[in-house]
């Protein structure tokens, strides 16, 4: 899916149209340097008096090479000639129509997309092939949504950005802050918790990084998910069930699978996930405690008694 390149860059003025004034493009045409202005004014020179474009492209390689002794023998760095070499080249490639007019992410909802295409900063009409392709990739690396990229640059107008993408895998509270995560516990900065309401809450430090151990198992407990307010991270070492209702499940650091089995052999037996509780102690394996409400509803037995 082609996603829409922003306007043209104000850093880099493009070249004056035949015919087009400078106060049309807001700006005055640059001067180029002796050493990246002296190959394209010569391939320009070869094209009018009808040469063919392979002569033409020998005439302007002879053009850079004698530029290049010049600027060398004017004391100039040869970093400097071989970049203004570089530019003069990039702009003339754009003249031949080597300009990017799409760019395209592949692997991205179109949630991330908009964040992808942001980061990469790439611009319509911009020299295709002066972009820098790896400095490309690390910045759309940065981005929260994208786990590794690739950038593929197809000639003569068109870039592709090749991501995988992370997967949100729920909502993480932690020091006063609210993020979504995934399976490895990578925070998505990008992404907006409001529109995750579907994604289960765990809170606390370390929660995010522990998650995916835990959520298979709760999530594949339809009644027990259902009522589920947070999974709250206790010393970064095992897991609180907080239920809508205010209840509370105390999982052991070590065999939650099995905790869970208990507490699945206990709902079948008194529907207590039903009625109510306000704490089920499943820590120690050989006892399971159960402390009912203070109160329990008027026609209803007290979770304790079952």
């Amino acid at each position: 899916m082609a996603a829409v390149v922003r306007g043209g860059p104000t850093s880099r003025p493009k070249p004056r149209a035949k015919g087009q004034g400078a106060s049309q493009l807001g700006a005055s045409k640059p001067r180029a340097s002796k050493a990246s202005g002296y190959a394209p004014a010569k391939l320009g020179a070869a094209r009018k008096v009808g040469l063919p474009p392979r002569v033409a492209g020998l005439v302007a390689a002879i053009a850079v090479g004698v530029g290049l002794v010049a600027a060398i023998a004017s004391g100039h760095h040869i970093q400097n000639v071989a970049a203004g070499v570089g530019r003069g080249m990039d702009r003339q490639l754009g003249d031949l129509g080597f300009k990017v007019k799409t760019l395209t992410v592949q692997g991205a909802t179109p949630m991330a997309q908009a964040d992808i295409v942001k980061a990469a900063g790439v611009y319509r009409d911009e020299p295709i092939a002066g972009l820098d392709l790896n400095a490309l990739r690390k910045r759309i690396e940065q981005v929260g949504w994208v786990k590794q990229a690739r950038v593929v640059r197809l000639l003569p107008d068109a870039i592709v950005l090749v991501v995988v993408q992370r997967d949100a895998l729920a909502v993480w509270q932690h020091a006063g802050q609210v993020q979504v995560v995934d399976a490895e516990g990578h925070a998505i900065s990008e992404a907006d918790p409001g529109r995750f309401a579907d994604l289960p809450l765990v809170v606390g430090e370390g929660a995010n990084d522990s998650a995916a151990a835990i959520l298979p198992a709760v999530k594949s407990r339809p009644r027990l998910m259902q009522r589920l307010e947070a999974l709250v991270r206790v010393d970064d070492r095992r897991w609180d069930l907080r239920m809508k209702d205010g209840g509370l499940i105390q999982l052991p650091a070590v065999g939650e699978d099995s905790a869970l089995i208990q507490l699945d052999q206990l709902d079948q037996k008194s529907r207590i996930l039903e009625l109510g509780f306000a704490r089920i102690d499943l820590r120690d394996p050989e006892l399971v405690a159960v402390r009912p409400r203070d109160a329990a509803p008027p026609g209803q037995t007290a979770a304790g008694g079952v």
